[in-house]
């Protein structure tokens, strides 16, 4: 898999995700296997660009190349303008957002809105393509409605205009992220473009992957949601892919490894206050289904220090381990 001069090393994308893909995950997504992360979406408005979020965003300290950033925005000056801060702040690839099904950037006619103006795509992927000298990928969806599929006529205009890589999520605008996502649209136009496709959309596990793959002839796989919480997915997946067979799941104990290491780049990366909210989500996922953790869960939300966050996780798995709870994770996954 490449994207301009950059040869990923497998065909594993880590999606990206408002609130969840800053860079202590991608990070610890790229060391459990991911062979790409797309950052969250930043927004193109200029204005931001001096707010400590923006500022995080933008640092991608130690991070393993290529470093993608997605921007989002339907104001042709503003997406040039965020293409290039980012790119002046450490972006090696610009990924912008048709995408996002979210009501508060559709209303702005950004996001996923973009795909009902063709003509606008146009525009907006040739002004940003011809801002920069970094590869523009685009991440868009199946249409804008199930009557409206119009992915096959983006890609092209997108292909004609530079982009170097395109991204499907397998449902329409309308859809969100109810229902089943599709891909007969992802391979429809994988067999009517040249650049790299990459299919996203309920990709859980191995075998998913695997069919969506060879289903849709796609260059790649994006997988978002089934990796909070459960980042060494992207292992299992390339393990996989690779012999047919598969990984052990994860010892109770290496889960905890994660986790506290997970949470304290967070604290790192944030500062102790909104790291310690930031974690709580994390902490959430990563123990999800375990024997006790509906009420752990609860009970950590409460929590006002690191010290007591990290405790109680402490704790927490300790019980685990006393409950030979492994059983219980492996019955979680299967479920």
């Amino acid at each position: 898999m490449r994207i301009g001069s950059y040869h990923l090393k497998n065909k594993l994308i880590v999606a990206p995700m408002a609130g969840v893909t800053d860079r202590p995950f991608r990070v610890l997504c790229k060391q459990m296997g991911a062979g790409m992360a797309v950052s969250e979406m930043v927004a193109s408005n200029s204005l931001l660009y001096g707010s400590e979020k923006t500022k995080r965003r933008a640092n991608h300290q130690g991070e393993v190349e290529p470093v993608s950033v997605q921007i989002v925005g339907a104001d042709t000056k503003m997406l040039v303008q965020a293409a290039k801060y980012n790119v002046d702040h450490g972006a090696q690839i610009i990924d912008i957002n048709m995408g996002c099904p979210a009501k508060k950037i559709c209303n702005v006619m950004a996001g996923s809105a973009l795909l009902k103006n063709e003509a606008l795509v146009a525009v907006l992927v040739e002004a940003v393509v011809g801002a920069v000298n970094v590869p523009v990928t685009l991440k868009i969806r199946t249409g804008w409605d199930k009557e409206n599929r119009n992915a096959i006529r983006i890609a092209k205009i997108a292909e004609a205009a530079g982009i170097q890589a395109i991204a499907i999520h397998g449902r329409t605008r309308a859809c969100a992220y109810t229902g089943d996502a599709e891909y007969d649209t992802i391979a429809a136009v994988k067999s009517c473009v040249n650049i790299p496709v990459i299919a996203n959309g309920d990709i859980d596990s191995p075998e998913k992957a695997k069919y969506v793959l060879d289903y849709t002839g796609a260059d790649a796989v994006m997988i978002g949601r089934a990796a909070q919480g459960r980042p060494w997915i992207f292992r299992e997946i390339d393990y996989f892919l690779k012999t047919g067979t598969h990984l052990p799941e994860p010892e109770t104990a290496e889960i905890h490894r994660v986790l506290l290491a997970h949470v304290r780049e967070l604290y790192d990366f944030y500062g102790e206050q909104t790291g310690l909210r930031v974690a709580r989500k994390h902490i959430s996922w990563y123990t999800k289904g375990l024997a006790g953790s509906a009420q752990f869960r609860h009970g950590m939300n409460q929590l006002e220090s690191i010290g007591e966050q990290l405790a109680a996780v402490n704790d927490f798995f300790v019980e685990q381990v006393q409950r030979g709870t492994r059983l219980h994770y492996i019955e979680r996954l299967a479920a």
